[in-house]
């Protein structure tokens, strides 16, 4: 008996599917919430680099400063803003004197703008964990002291999460949910907990807090100044030294919204595609993984109903990503209105990745906050 392409297309999209599926299900069930009880003694120097962030930074700020359950000193690194990010520190500070604002030297050769800042940042610190946000992370109060005492639980060295991510726009919509679903449907959450393996590695640059001494023993920001991409090479550091690493559910720590619109959205995941997806090696089976078992299944349904291949298999196909997506939005606590665009998310996220790999040498840049980096 002849088996039809489309039959076998299925087929290869079902089990493309049950991948993450399965993934997803055993991260979500492993990844331990943060806990709430008392965090381990000791100040958390909460570190925020600032660039042009007037428009972020005062909320960020007020969060940050009504953290509860442990003793937190705040510091801001302006990094040459050119709006009123700096006016509205000071102006904070002045009130309270837990806050500090500092100035960001002039970029030293080879170093990119946040993980500078970064750096500055923890010369600067003296908690006995550091806690690095982003200027449009807005902490819950007991965020600080959660993961305190989540790094204390795990004995690691550096933890992370993602906070809730907020989306106003369909281009945020259409973008921002890929983060989640690489990291709950692709990283093997019990495995990075059992091996030390650097390549298992693996953070949220929005929210990562590690211990002070295990973070200057490894060179901290300083190890990977190159980087656009903190939130893959931080944690594989620590990792490579023999430190542990660990992942929180984030949703209930901190929130923040990334961008404001397509544009942003598209140019900010650009920026750090050559340090992710976009190599010659890894995006083609990145595009077989998530092309086949989350766009194939849509066009398959498609195409069944118009009487070529298996409709159950690409029915099968189709509901199963879409399942994975949905577990992992309402898990997240996501927009669940992101859930029907899941295929076309993908295929973007796709065009994006490729359109950073092929673009023209003399395009090959990143350019972010008014900076600009070679892309590879």
């Amino acid at each position: 008996m002849t088996v039809s392409v489309p039959t076998i297309l299925a087929v290869l999209a079902l089990a493309l599917a049950l991948l993450p599926a399965l993934l997803a299900l055993a991260n979500l069930l492993a990844l331990r919430k943060a806990p709430k009880a008392p965090a381990p003694d000791g100040l958390v120097s909460i570190l925020i680099p600032a660039r042009n962030e007037a428009g972020n930074i005062g909320p960020t700020l007020a969060a940050a400063l009504a953290s509860t359950g442990v003793p937190v000193e705040v510091i801001v690194a302006d990094d040459h803003s050119t709006d009123g990010t700096a006016a509205i520190v000071a102006e904070v500070a002045a009130r309270d004197g837990r806050l500090r604002l500092i100035p960001v030297p002039p970029l030293p050769p080879g170093w990119t703008g946040k993980i500078h800042a970064c750096h500055v940042l923890s010369q600067a610190a003296t908690g006995r964990h550091l806690l690095f946000i982003d200027a449009d992370v807005r902490l819950a109060p007991h965020g600080a002291a959660s993961m305190a005492a989540a790094a204390e639980a795990a004995g690691a060295a550096l933890i992370s999460g993602v906070p809730r991510q907020v989306t106003g726009s369909l281009g945020e919509r259409l973008t921002v949910p890929m983060i989640n679903l690489m990291l709950l449907g692709y990283l093997p959450i019990p495995l990075m907990r059992t091996l030390r393996d650097p390549a298992l590695g693996a953070a949220c640059g929005q929210l990562v807090l590690v211990e002070a001494q295990g973070y200057r023993r490894v060179g901290g920001h300083g190890a990977i100044r190159a980087s656009l991409h903190d939130g893959v090479h931080l944690p594989r550091i620590f990792r490579r030294a023999g430190l542990t690493t660990d992942l929180v559910a984030g949703s209930g720590l901190a929130t923040c919204r990334m961008y404001t619109n397509f544009r942003e959205s598209w140019a900010g995941f650009s920026k750090n595609a050559h340090e992710g997806m976009a190599t010659p090696r890894a995006l083609p089976v990145w595009t077989l993984l998530l092309g086949g078992g989350h766009v194939l299944p849509l066009l398959l349904v498609l195409a069944a109903l118009l009487g070529a291949g298996s409709l159950p298999l690409a029915l099968a196909a189709f509901a199963l990503s879409l399942f994975t997506r949905a577990a992992i939005t309402l898990s997240t606590r996501e927009d669940p209105w992101t859930i029907p665009l899941h295929p076309l998310t993908v295929a973007l996220a796709l065009t994006l990745q490729w359109n950073a790999l092929l673009r023209p040498a003399q395009a090959g840049v990143a350019t972010w906050k008014g900076r600009t980096y070679p892309a590879a």
